[in-house]
C-alpha cells in the first residue's frame, strides 16, 4: 500500500492481511469480536470461508487458532492487547506446542484514550516476551506494520506477537525500507547528548522532543529479539540512554534494554491510567514528548 496521510498501525495490519490472504492460500485469521477496530474484517470482506468470528471467547480463539495451525493453515489471531491476559494459559500451550501462530494485540497503551484503562493493554509486551522462542514487533507507521506482518508469517515456529496502535499515526519510513526480526531504525543527529529508546506510539513523541533537544533516536520495533549491536553502539557513542515506553515498566522494553546495556533512564506507564484524550495521558504518564525533553535537560 501507499500510505500519503497518517495511519493507525492497526488499520495497516488488516490491509497487510487482506493482501497476504492471495499469496498464503492457507492464511486463516480468527478474531474477538472486534474486527472494525483490528481491522481484519478487510480480510473477512476477500476470504469469508477463511475467516472465524470467535467472538467474547479468546481463550476458544487460541486454542482454535493453535488447532489450524496444527494441521497446517497459516493462522492469525487478533483482539485488543488487553483481552489476551484472559488466554494466558492457552498462549503458554501454544508456545510450548512449537507451532507457528501470529497473534496481534490492538488498542495497546493509555494512547487510547477515552476507553479508559479497562481497554488498554499495559502488560501483554511481558506476556509474550516470556514465552520460550517468541517474537515481539511493535511498528511506529503503517509501513512498518505492513512489513512487520509479512515477516511474521514467514516464521516457520513460535509464538509472535505484534502491538498495534489506535491512533493514525505519521509515516515515517518509505516502501523501501526493510523491517527485520531483531533490528531496529535510527534517527540521528549532530551530536546526540542521549539516545531515546522508544516503540510504537512513543517514537513519535520522542522524535518531536528531537526538534527541541539534541537526541538520537532508536525506534526498536523489535523487542524481542532485540538490536543488541544498535543498542551497544549508543551507549558507546552517547551520554545516556532513556527508554520511553507505552506500558507498564515491569517487562517491558525497558526490562529489554536494559538486560542488554544495564542501567538506563526509564520512562514507562506508573500511574493507574485515567480516561482522557491520547495526548492528555501521555502527558500524566509522563511518557510523552515533554516528558523526555525534561528528562533529556535534566541530564544534560
Amino acid at each position: 500500500m501507499n500510505y500519503s496521510s497518517p495511519t493507525a498501525t492497526r488499520k495497516a495490519f488488516g490491509l497487510a492481511l487482506a493482501r497476504l490472504g492471495g499469496v498464503y492460500k492457507n492464511l486463516v485469521v480468527l478474531d474477538g469480536d472486534v474486527k472494525n477496530s483490528t481491522y481484519t474484517e478487510d480480510f473477512e470482506k476477500k476470504y469469508p470461508n477463511r475467516f472465524f468470528q470467535m467472538y467474547i471467547a479468546e481463550q476458544l480463539m487460541i486454542g482454535a487458532a493453535t488447532g489450524l495451525a496444527r494441521v497446517g493453515f497459516k493462522a492469525v489471531a487478533a483482539t485488543f492487547a488487553c483481552f489476551l491476559t484472559r488466554a494466558h494459559d492457552q498462549i503458554r500451550m501454544a508456545a510450548m506446542s512449537g507451532l507457528p501462530l501470529v497473534i496481534c494485540g490492538s488498542h495497546a497503551g493509555v494512547s487510547i484514550g477515552e476507553d479508559g484503562p479497562s481497554q488498554m493493554g499495559l502488560e501483554d509486551i511481558a506476556l509474550f516476551r516470556t514465552l520460550p522462542n517468541s517474537v515481539v514487533v511493535y511498528p511506529s507507521d503503517a509501513i512498518s506494520s505492513e512489513r512487520l506482518t509479512e515477516e511474521l508469517l514467514k516464521r516457520k515456529e513460535g509464538v509472535s506477537y505484534i502491538r498495534t496502535s489506535r491512533p493514525a499515526t505519521p509515516i515515517l519510513y518509505t516502501k523501501n525500507d526493510l523491517f527485520i526480526i531483531g533490528g531496529s531504525k535510527q534517527f540521528d543527529v549532530k551530536n546526540p547528548v542521549a539516545t531515546v529508546v522508544a516503540a510504537g506510539i512513543t517514537v513519535h513523541e520522542a522524535l518531536k522532543a528531537q526538534k527541541e533537544v539534541p537526541i538520537r533516536v532508536i525506534d526498536c520495533y523489535s523487542i524481542k529479539p532485540i538490536d543488541e549491536i544498535a543498542l551497544k553502539k549508543a551507549v558507546k557513542e552517547t551520554k545516556a540512554i532513556i527508554v520511553v515506553e507505552d506500558h507498564y515498566p515491569e517487562g517491558g522494553l525497558g526490562e529489554a534494554v536494559m538486560a542488554v546495556v544495564g542501567s538506563v533512564t526509564h520512562l514507562a506507564v506508573r500511574k493507574l491510567p485515567r480516561s482522557g484524550k491520547a495526548s492528555e495521558l501521555l502527558d500524566y504518564e509522563e511518557i510523552s514528548s515533554r516528558a523526555i525533553i525534561k528528562t533529556v535537560r535534566a541530564i544534560r
